[in-house]
């Protein structure tokens, strides 16, 4: 049951508390003082607490309500902590909400604004709750992926990029071939390396193909090999990418490239696994892994008909998606972080500019972004100036909420700010400094 610590000196707040939170099937906890409310802290499972900011007699200066937020966040970092206030100066509550808090309300205060506040706050800290087990559980994933896979020096901490290496060292053993999906600059070839480092075939060797940087009248050649003299400039034999990955694999990237005469010649050694030399009439077997990739939607090219449903069917065996940058945003940083090194540290201004970027070009784009900021950047640190990125300037979300976003918002939250900043996509700090820069109070 959903509980929420109530401390004040007044018996008369803590029953009208309690009775307030009990019709909303919130258990109350009550503590008369400061000390009491911290043992009522460690023994007892808490969801919220409620303080108000002066416990002694004669007092208004909200200094014991100060220390005893200091102290709670000190031992709770998790627990959010609204403010009652009578006497104190609205400033002090104000610098405790940056500190940290989660909300402030005034003595005497509106029902249904407070009932409101905490129902928000409680379903936040549910949320919050539930992302750090997420984030608990995708560690321990990843920690048991990297115990039983190479993964090389690959950095990520996306929960999609995690499904996606989690399937791949799954199939990796098997010697079906592989579709890698995605975007261009998302990784792709990084996944096919995984799976060649564990797979039965990890001591051979590792080739690559760019089916879309292949004249047409040379994929033949390319792919497997030509006598001296089969074509014009053929002035002595050589091997083609089959042979050059016998034992080990060859990965075709930018499948959906390859022309519909290569499309024929694949397909024929999928089948087989022989093939000929351009130009020759000696039937060669080779032992090669497949795995192809695509940023193309194959199944679309085979409605059009310029990709061959059987070659697909062959080439799809297992299909690995890997989703594009901007839908893996817990990579975003980590990444940034892995390209910059030791030597360059990322500013709170960068961070949130590498988080607001669309990231088009995925981790390619970032690559080169954090490249080139490390080169321009004078300190040791990066700022979002360095990074150059066409939003970095808008990066700050609270550049894009103006005075009449933020009213609205909070007349549709019932004045509640936590809900209001939630809903604007803004820290509750965020919104209370633009709320103070813009004149804005909340609506009683």
């Amino acid at each position: 049951m959903r509980t929420v610590l109530i401390i004040d000196d007044n018996a008369g707040v803590r029953e009208a508390l309690a009775l307030a939170l009990s019709l909303r099937d919130i258990r109350p906890l009550a503590a008369r003082d400061p000390a009491e409310g911290l043992a009522l802290l460690e023994r007892e499972p808490v969801d919220l607490v409620i303080q108000d900011m002066n416990f002694s007699a004669d007092t208004t200066s909200g200094e014991e309500g100060v220390a005893l937020f200091r102290a709670i966040r000190a031992r709770h970092v998790d627990v959010p902590v609204v403010l009652l206030t009578a006497w104190t100066r609205l400033e002090n509550a104000v610098e405790l909400v940056k500190a940290g808090a989660a909300d402030y309300l005034a003595k005497p205060w509106d029902d249904a604004r407070l009932l409101a506040t905490v129902e928000n706050l409680l379903e936040l800290a549910e949320t919050g709750a539930e992302l750090r087990r997420a984030r608990k559980e995708r560690r321990a994933r990843k920690a048991a992926l990297a115990a039983r896979y190479a993964l090389g020096d690959l950095v990520f901490e996306a929960d999609a990029t995690l499904r996606s290496l989690e399937l791949a060292c799954q199939v990796a053993r098997s010697d079906v071939p592989v579709l890698v999906t995605g975007p261009n600059g998302s990784g792709k070839e990084r996944i096919a390396e995984i799976i060649q480092a564990n797979s039965s075939v990890k001591d051979g060797p590792f080739v690559t193909l760019n089916c879309g940087a292949i004249p047409a009248d040379l994929v033949e050649a390319e792919l497997f090999g030509a006598e001296a003299g089969a074509y014009t400039g053929a002035g002595k034999a050589r091997a083609g990418k089959f042979e050059a990955a016998d034992g080990g694999t060859l990965f075709l990237d930018e499948i959906g490239n390859l022309p519909p005469a290569g499309q024929v010649k694949l397909l024929r050694v999928l089948e087989t696994g022989r093939f000929q030399r351009l130009g020759s009439n000696e039937e060669r077997q080779v032992r090669v892994r497949i795995v192809s990739a695509t940023n193309a939607d194959l199944s679309a090219m085979i409605r059009a008909g310029t990709f061959r449903q059987d070659l697909y069917y062959r080439l799809n065996v297992i299909e690995l998606e890997l989703p594009p940058l901007a839908r893996r945003p817990d990579d975003i940083v980590p990444l940034a972080e892995h390209f910059v090194g030791a030597q360059k540290k990322l500013d709170a201004s960068a961070v949130r500019a590498l988080q607001w970027h669309a990231w088009p070009g995925n981790v390619r784009e970032l690559k080169n972004v954090m490249q080139r900021a490390s080169l321009l950047s004078r300190g040791p640190s990066i700022t979002a100036a360095d990074l150059g990125l066409p939003s970095a300037q808008a990066s700050e979300p609270e550049a894009t909420v103006d005075k009449q976003a933020i009213e609205q918002a909070l007349a549709r939250s019932n004045g509640v700010v936590a809900q209001a900043a939630a809903e604007l996509g803004l820290s509750r700090q965020a919104l209370y400094r633009r709320m103070e820069r813009l004149g804005i109070s909340r609506p009683s």
